[in-house]
């Protein structure tokens, strides 16, 4: 998939670019040590969002955030109610705020992952996140990962993925070159996934055979009972904003369940407030070692752009006004007066 040929579709291409710079040239040492110190890799859950079609073969992402794909729709019906409110009600725009409006009562009652409104096309799209392990656990940081932030601001820091331009014809350096090529094979096994699972998983490889990584992002892992687990499933744009918050819970609060909500919620924002995040990778939380955890992910992309969700893909729960319809035709919810 080198681009050693310029007949080679955009799609297929991972073009390896020299970087002589200093701090590239320190990054690929970096990851080059950090993939012999920790030479495992492990799949997490794949995440979903929505993208749109920026030109032939590229798309950008608008956000990319949810468990099930079902959230992604309901995010792109918000955004398309987000443009045709913020579309001028004049007859000049009168089409493009009508197709809004179609597609996003299509959304609330069908699970579309693909459709074009007034010429904008968008994507239900499917990421999958992995980590690195060694014989210490999981990776930490790398010492040339940017952390802008100091302690309890790093919430200012802006999500690297939305907005993100998913590229596969894009220039990339050694080191991502070779992960990017690793994971153009990668699938997985029977014997650690349902048949159905790995069935996808396979027939991705040719459906959409090429990978694009997408930034780096950071949550907190825990060890627990001989074994490290996620304390969290959120991902953070920097390190710091994952101690941040990954180093607070409600547990902080010494408060009973009878608390009303009005002194709960003044007590929290104190506690909070007090909160001191750490400022190193490895830190105890209530007894329990944990480490800021660096997550990397990649998306399948084929000849017509990135992979949409997968029919084994976790999606329990139906479109809105479906949903609705389902529990009032159960009795469960009563019909609007």
């Amino acid at each position: 998939m080198t681009n050693h040929d310029q007949s080679v579709p955009d799609h297929l291409l991972i073009k390896i670019e020299q970087r002589d710079d200093p701090l590239s040239l320190i990054s690929e040492d970096d990851a080059r040590r950090r993939s012999l110190a920790y030479p495992r890799i492990m799949w997490g859950a794949p995440i979903f969002g929505l993208a749109e079609e920026v030109d032939d073969g590229r798309w950008r992402i608008i956000r990319l955030d949810a468990e099930e794909p079902q959230y992604a729709r309901d995010s792109l019906a918000h955004h398309l109610r987000k443009r045709h409110s913020e579309t001028p009600d004049t007859a000049e725009h009168a089409t493009e705020r009508a197709e809004c409006e179609t597609a996003y009562e299509l959304l609330d009652w069908e699970p579309v992952n693909d459709l074009t409104v007034h010429g904008r096309r968008y994507r239900i799209i499917r990421a999958q996140p992995f980590i690195r392990m060694g014989p210490d656990g999981p990776e930490p940081p790398r010492p040339t990962d940017p952390d802008p932030y100091p302690p309890g601001e790093a919430e200012k820091a802006p999500s690297q993925m939305d907005g993100y331009l998913i590229d596969p014809a894009a220039g990339t350096g050694l080191t991502d070159g070779i992960v990017r090529m690793e994971m153009t094979s990668a699938s997985h096994r029977t014997r650690t996934v349902p048949e159905n699972v790995h069935a996808d998983s396979r027939r991705a490889l040719d459906t959409h055979p090429n990978v694009v990584l997408l930034p780096v992002g950071y949550t907190i892992g825990g060890y627990v009972d001989g074994s490290w687990r996620p304390r969290s499933f959120d991902t953070y744009p920097t390190p710091q904003a994952a101690r941040d918050a990954g180093s607070f819970s409600i547990g902080h609060i010494p408060l009973d369940d009878n608390t009303p909500i009005e002194e709960f919620m003044a007590a929290y924002e104190r506690a909070k407030a007090a909160h001191r995040p750490p400022r190193t990778d490895d830190f105890e939380m209530n007894g329990v070692p944990c480490r800021v955890t660096r997550v990397e992910t990649f998306v399948r992309v084929g000849p017509d752009g990135p992979e949409g969700p997968r029919p084994s893909d976790h999606d329990s729960q139906p479109p809105p006004a479906r949903h609705v319809a389902d529990l009032r035709a159960q009795g469960l919810m009563p019909d609007p007066d």
